[in-house]
């Protein structure tokens, strides 16, 4: 017990350290042409210690929060307000994604056409100013729907739940006081959210490299390791397709399930805050600044209704 606290003391005071290291040298992880520091990045990125160093912001953030709420506040709303900004725009993806679908099943069924290409002047034939073109099979651009699906699930994530619309299994929530409530988010963040999205980063995190890089990397190999991997480092972009002249960039859809980690560890930082501000605060703080869209709002429903 002793050695399991003292390893997580030493660990918060060793995140100073890290942190001030990777911004006065970001040369040793940013500069990627070379390859120790492409190694130190991905190594970094699912380790202990960086686990520590956003454990530790947390806990400063969380502690100056406690001591003036108008900074915590300030967190929230800011947290709220990306999740919110990032979710409407993403989610005219979902209108993109039908308009290429209807002129996919144009060009097919009526038109008879095989392939779509962008380019300069490139449907009109002009010689005069030829250019790069991009041109790929109709089955290509029908497989890349399902990037836009996957972008509207992976980033509308938490502007979906500061507007309240994902499903709350409730055995018990509805029936218990406002404080109660406010005790079962925060242990829901703590418990749950939190660790949910550090454990599937931590996989998605190496998934992802190893659609990028070889030789493969794994969250078992130590910095030692990847370092004496560094000189055979190359990249080795992802291209499979599952069909012929398919959708060929699919490292991206891996992309997204870590950028879908990150997302929802920041909103369970949110939430937390936002349940620690209402319980203080009282049922008046219930709902406080939060920015939801008319059609997703309880109030407005509950009048049509």
């Amino acid at each position: 017990m002793l050695d399991g606290i003292s390893w997580v003391v030493q660990n918060i005071g060793l995140a100073f350290v890290n942190f001030f290291s990777a911004i006065f040298q970001p040369g040793l992880w940013l500069d990627w042409s070379d390859k120790q520091a492409l190694a130190r990045f991905i190594y970094y990125g699912g380790s202990v210690e960086f686990f520590f160093v956003v454990f530790t912001t947390f806990l400063i953030l969380t502690m100056i929060g406690l001591w003036r709420s108008g900074f915590m506040w300030g967190m929230v709303r800011g947290l709220e307000g990306f999740a919110n900004g990032l979710g409407r725009f993403v989610a005219w993806f979902g209108l993109i994604m039908v308009l290429q679908q209807i002129i996919i099943i144009f060009l097919q069924r009526i038109f008879r056409v095989a392939t779509i290409e962008f380019g300069p002047f490139a449907p009109f034939g002009f010689p005069l100013m030829p250019g790069p073109s991009f041109m790929r099979d109709l089955s290509w651009w029908s497989e890349e729907l399902k990037l836009y699906n996957a972008m509207i699930v992976c980033l509308c994530v938490t502007y979906t739940f500061v507007q309240g619309g994902h499903v709350r299994v409730d055995l018990m929530y509805a029936n218990v006081s406002f404080r109660t409530k406010k005790v079962i988010d925060m242990l829901g963040s703590l418990l749950f959210m939190m660790p949910g999205a550090v454990l599937t980063w931590l996989f998605a995190w190496f998934f992802m490299w190893r659609g990028l890089i070889t030789p493969k990397v794994s969250a078992s190999d130590k910095l030692q390791a990847l370092m004496a991997k560094s000189k055979i480092i190359k990249w080795n972009v992802e291209t499979i397709a599952f069909s012929p002249n398919g959708f060929d960039a699919y490292f991206l859809f891996k992309l997204l399930m870590v950028a879908f980690c990150g997302l929802v560890f920041l909103q369970a930082w949110a939430f937390l805050w936002r349940s620690i501000l209402e319980f203080r605060e009282g049922p008046s703080a219930e709902g406080k600044f939060v920015d939801r869209d008319t059609p997703g709002d309880s109030t407005s429903e509950l009048q049509t209704h």
